[in-house]
């Protein structure tokens, strides 16, 4: 009975359990374990980010009238029961490890994003990322890292210890002969991002004892503890996957140290993740109607992901570099109907001064 009791609390407080958010709303991981459910039936397109936007709301409204129920927008067990494997158990309800999936899978999964585990990863499958993030977060908190849910893991979970993590990284001071791209490695950040960041061009000069603003994600340490892919193995997987795509490598080059200075492990504030720095659902999108396969979620998969996605840039504007990477910032659909913004012009023009010199 005390066992089933403090099981319940738990299921009650997770459910609850708020997760913070970049715009400073406070996310929820039940509503990212719903967007999880309705994504794998294709009624939400949109980010996996713990907040009841109207997309949710209108995916979770067709879920609804889809079975028969009356679409009040209201979140309960036959909403859930819709959903089939991943509309449950709740979080807390069972212990979690490898293989699992479901409910309370997708609802760890989304807290354990401040440790690591990328967005694209939340799916409600407790795979090897997730058990890697998972391992962090119970090392972070003085856990055996097991990599599985128990009764302590859960009281953690519960307890709001994710609240008292290391504060994140805000500044840095800049030392003789530090670049962007040196700085940007030494964080894990895109070195556009933190030139964007403090109001800078990427190409402009910053000298010593210059303090710099850094993007939100920035950290001194690589984000899945693994050793990072070498400068030299993802210039090789770029040049190599041109080939295959017609690109010029030289153009893929410069593209992918213009987004991540050849960094695997960055992830931006908006959730763009790797050397290519894709978004999940534009890597998704390249999977399917692009190369009609998954791609693993690697360096080398990554690079393939982006230099494909940058032969059908190539492609939409006739082989035009400029207007491919106005497409791939901003959009092509964008570039066609509104025309390159100015933010954009920027971006386009620091890629092609890399052009031949990475």
């Amino acid at each position: 009975m005390r066992r089933a009791a403090i099981l319940c609390l738990l299921v009650a407080v997770l459910a609850a359990a708020p997760v913070a958010h970049a715009s400073g709303t406070r996310a929820k991981a039940s509503v990212a374990a719903l967007q999880v459910g309705l994504r794998a039936q294709r009624l939400y397109p949109g980010p996996i980010d713990g907040l009841a936007g109207p997309l949710t709301k209108s995916g979770l409204a067709q879920l609804e009238t889809a079975h028969g129920m009356r679409a009040d927008g209201r979140l309960g067990t036959r909403e859930r029961r819709a959903l089939g494997l991943l509309g449950s158990p709740l979080l807390g309800q069972r212990e979690l490890w490898p293989g699992l999936a479901g409910w309370d899978v997708a609802s760890l999964e989304f807290q354990l994003v401040a440790y690591g585990l990328p967005r694209a990863a939340v799916d409600g499958r407790f795979d090897r990322a997730t058990q890697m993030a998972l391992e962090r977060f119970q090392r972070r908190h003085g856990l055996r890292p097991d990599g599985i849910v128990g009764r302590q893991t859960f009281r953690t979970l519960a307890h709001g210890a994710a609240r008292k993590a290391p504060r994140p990284l805000v500044t840095h001071i800049v030392a003789a002969g530090e670049s962007f791209f040196s700085i940007a490695e030494r964080y894990h950040v895109s070195p556009f991002l933190l030139a964007k960041q403090n109001g800078l061009r990427l190409t402009g000069i910053i000298v010593p004892g210059q303090k710099l603003r850094l993007p939100r994600g920035a950290t001194t340490t690589a984000g899945d503890g693994a050793t990072p892919a070498s400068r030299g193995s993802v210039r090789a997987s770029l040049d190599r996957w041109a080939a295959v795509y017609g690109v010029d490598p030289a153009l893929a080059r410069a593209l992918a140290w213009m987004e991540s200075g050849f960094q695997q492990d960055v992830v931006s504030n908006v959730g763009a993740i790797g050397v290519m720095q894709l978004l999940p659902e534009t890597w998704d999108w390249v999977d399917v109607v692009l190369l009609g396969h998954s791609t693993p979620r690697t360096a080398d998969g990554d690079v393939q992901a982006g230099v494909r996605y940058l032969r059908w840039q190539l492609d939409q504007f006739h082989g035009d570099r400029k207007l491919a990477l106005a497409g791939w910032y901003q959009g092509a659909r964008a570039v066609r109907e509104i025309g390159i913004y100015n933010d954009t012009k920027q971006f386009v023009s620091i890629v092609l001064q890399l052009y031949g010199n990475v």
